[in-house]
C-alpha cells in the first residue's frame, strides 16, 4: 500500500528555494513550520553517503527567523532561555533551549546576535513567534517582534569550505564554529554563520529577501560542479547517529532541557529573568529523572519508526521510548535516539524495544555514534 500523498495548498508554503529543489528531483518532503522540507533526494542512504563524502546545498528556509529588536530586545531574549546570554556578542550564534514557564522546551534553536537591540531566532519546528509576541505585549517590553524574509540556506559536507570560497571569497574561511560575518552577494548583504544541522561541518546563509532565493541556488551549483555539489537535506541516518535531537519527534513541550541531555546550555543559577528558571532551580538541584540516549538496535533495516516504540527490560518492564530510528551503514547497525528511565540509562544497559515488527534486543550508548 503506498503512502498518502499531502495536499498543496497556500497553507504549506513553498520556499525562495522551491524551484531549485524541484529540478533537482526531490522524491520526498516534510511539513517544517508550516513549509515544504525536502527528505529525500535519490535515497536516504545515497544521500548520507554524498553528505559525508562531498558538499550539499540544502533548502532549510522552514528554519523561519523571529526577529526581536528595539531597546528591550536583549532583555526578552533572557526571558526566553535559560542560558544565560550577557556574554555573548554581536556576531555569534549560540544554541538556546527556549523554555515556557513550567520549565518544558518549546523549541531549541539558534539565537543570532546581530546587534544588542537586534536579534534573530531560527527557529525548529513549533510556532514560537505567538509565544514571543505574547511576552512583548504582556509584559510590555519596547521591542518589534515579527519574522522578516529571511531564508536560511544550507552548504554542508567536507567540501563546503571550498564552494562557500568561490563564492563568497577567501574570507569566508575566517568565520569560526557557531559565528557568523556578512557577506555580499549581488549587491545584497547577507549573514553567513558556520553552522549547520549536521555533523559534517559547513555554513548556513541567511539569504536576505525571497528574490535572492534562485540566484544564490544557481550560483552555488554552477560554482560546485566539480565538487560533485548535489542538492541534499537534513539526512535522517546522519542525525540519528550525530545524536542531533529534532523538536517534536525527541523531546516536546512535556521535556525539560535536562531530560533532554541540554543541561549545559541551562546557566539557571546566573540566567536571571528566565520564565521557566524557577522550575528549573529545582530540576537542576534533583536531576532529570529520565533522559534522552543513543541507542544501538539489533538484527535487520528497520522501518520507519514514525509513533514511539516502548523500550523495555528483558521482564516486560516500560522505561521508556524510541522516538528516532534508521539503520546506519557506516556503523552496521540500526541506531536510535530514546527516552530512557535514569534506572536503565547506564553505558552498556540491554533493553528490548517493541518495533511495529516485533521486539529487537537494544543496547544504549555512552555517546552518539558519529
Amino acid at each position: 500500500m503506498s503512502a498518502p500523498l499531502l495536499s498543496p495548498s497556500r497553507r504549506l508554503r513553498r520556499t525562495p528555494f522551491s524551484s531549485g529543489v524541484e529540478a533537482a528531483g526531490v522524491k520526498a518532503y516534510t511539513v517544517y513550520n508550516h513549509m515544504l522540507l525536502p527528505t529525500v533526494f535519490r535515497s536516504v542512504e545515497e544521500d548520507y553517503h554524498h553528505l559525508k563524502q562531498a558538499v550539499q546545498v540544502w533548502d532549510v528556509a522552514c528554519e523561519r527567523q523571529v526577529e526581536i529588536r528595539g531597546p528591550d530586545a536583549g532583555k526578552l531574549m533572557q526571558m526566553l532561555t535559560p542560558r544565560d546570554l550577557r556574554r555573548m556578542v554581536a556576531g555569534q550564534c549560540y544554541y538556546v533551549p527556549i523554555v515556557d514557564e513550567t520549565g518544558g522546551m518549546l523549541n531549541d534553536p539558534v539565537a543570532v546576535k546581530l546587534a544588542d537591540d537586534r536579534w534573530w531566532i531560527s527557529i525548529a519546528d513549533s510556532d514560537l513567534l505567538y509565544w514571543v509576541k505574547g511576552l512583548a505585549f504582556g509584559y510590555r517590553l519596547d521591542v518589534l517582534v515579527d519574522e522578516p524574509d529571511i531564508s536560511p540556506l544550507a552548504v554542508q559536507g567536507p567540501r563546503a569550505e571550498a564552494l562557500m570560497a568561490r563564492v563568497f571569497g577567501d574570507a569566508v574561511k575566517d568565520i569560526r564554529f557557531f559565528r557568523f560575518a556578512h557577506f555580499d552577494f549581488q549587491g545584497r548583504d547577507m549573514v553567513v554563520a558556520r553552522s549547520g544541522y549536521s555533523k559534517q561541518g559547513g555554513f548556513e546563509i541567511y539569504v536576505n529577501g525571497s528574490d535572492m532565493g534562485m540566484p544564490l541556488w544557481n550560483a552555488l551549483m554552477e560554482a560546485g560542479r566539480d565538487l560533485d555539489v548535489h542538492a541534499g537535506c537534513p539526512n535522517l541516518i546522519e542525525r540519528i547517529e550525530s545524536g542531533l535531537l529534532s523538536y517534536g519527534n525527541d523531546m516536546t513541550d512535556d521535556n525539560t532541557p535536562h531530560e533532554c541531555g541540554l543541561g549545559r546550555f541551562c546557566d539557571t543559577q546566573s540566567a536571571i529573568g528566565c520564565i521557566g528558571r524557577d522550575a528549573l532551580l529545582r530540576v537542576a538541584k534533583e536531576g532529570p529523572v529520565q533522559q534522552i540516549r543513543s541507542l544501538a538496535i539489533e538484527g535487520d533495516r528497520l522501518g520507519l519508526c514514525d509513533r514511539y516504540w516502548p523500550l523495555c527490560t528483558p521482564a516486560g518492564e516500560q522505561v521508556g521510548r524510541v522516538s528516532s530510528a534508521a539503520y546506519a551503514p557506516d556503523f552496521g547497525t540500526n541506531v536510535a535516539l530514546g527516552m530512557v528511565r535514569m534506572t536503565h540509562w547506564d553505558a552498556g544497559t540491554t533493553l528490548v524495544v517493541h518495533t511495529p515488527g516485533g521486539k529487537r534486543g537494544c543496547v544504549v550508548q555512552e555517546k552518539p555514534f558519529n
